[in-house]
């Protein structure tokens, strides 16, 4: 009979978009030679049970393949799992300045480790668009009616006046994750921040993701035009929270943010 062998890899857990542990949004970060099989993938990831694991597939120094996962799928673009893996190598490189990380679905995301600490991201402007057709699942899924619908490649866009409505609002997660393939995220203007947004994705990952920057891609956008400047400061008001400085020039979106190491360790699978 054979025996496979196991094997035995390292494995970080890093809290994205803070500066303390125990808050913004954890990801879990393996860096390999090559790809592992994609069940061996999806089952890690279903294993760490974190919004998402990050695999990232080594070339040089300062040039990765990456890809996603949930516990649940497979996911076309993260941002706070890019911030985590960018943090792993610019700690095991520390003369690095610049990462190229690179994936099917979004291309080339360049990464930059600016001076005050912060991790730099650039992302594809994801700008959502308002839509003619309404899914009754949407309008059932949320507790509050937005006053506007809008949405992109990622998620239905649901545009609120008021901050409390963000903060208040709850929702039916049976109804959310029928809009699937699309998650949820609803936003507002903020007093202490340009705008704030909670994020539900139960078709793709789980009930409320803490911290999500590849959304953010379509949020700056959005406020960026709706309030008349390129530079914001935004705030994921989840449980754990986080803080995300958005820059909108063109095509891209740059969005900063902290990370800090929970873990390091051997997995053996």
């Amino acid at each position: 009979m054979h025996i496979e062998a196991n094997l035995q890899l390292i494995i970080h857990v890093i809290d994205a978009f803070t500066q303390h542990v125990f808050a913004g949004n954890q990801a879990a970060v393996i860096i390999t030679d090559d790809w592992l099989d994609d069940d061996k993938m999806q089952s890690i990831a279903a294993e760490n049970n974190l919004s998402e694991t990050a695999f990232c597939r080594k070339l040089a120094d300062d040039n990765y393949l990456i890809r996603w996962f949930s516990p649940i799928t497979e996911i076309d673009f993260c941002g706070h799992a890019t911030l985590a893996s960018a943090f792993v190598v610019f700690s095991q490189h520390e003369s690095l300045g610049e990462i190229t990380f690179s994936a099917e679905a979004v291309g080339e995301l360049k990464v930059k480790k600016l001076s005050d600490g912060a991790i730099q991201m650039r992302f594809p402007n994801r700008k959502p668009e308002i839509i003619n057709e309404i899914p009754e699942a949407l309008l059932t899924g949320v507790s509050i009616a937005p006053r506007e619908i809008l949405r992109n490649e990622q998620a239905y866009v649901l545009v609120y006046d008021n901050e409390a409505d963000v903060l208040n609002i709850s929702t039916k997660n049976n109804e959310l994750a029928k809009l699937a393939p699309y998650d949820v995220v609803v936003t507002a203007p903020s007093n202490s921040y340009d705008f704030v947004s909670r994020y539900f994705w139960p078709a793709n990952g789980g009930d409320e993701d803490p911290v999500t920057g590849s959304i953010h891609a379509g949020l700056a956008p959005y406020w960026s035009e709706r309030l008349a400047k390129n530079e914001l400061l935004a705030y994921q008001a989840s449980k754990r929270g986080g803080e995300l400085h958005c820059k909108v020039i063109g095509e891209f979106v740059y969005i900063s943010g902290y990370a800090v190491k929970y873990l390091t360790g051997e997995i053996t699978v």
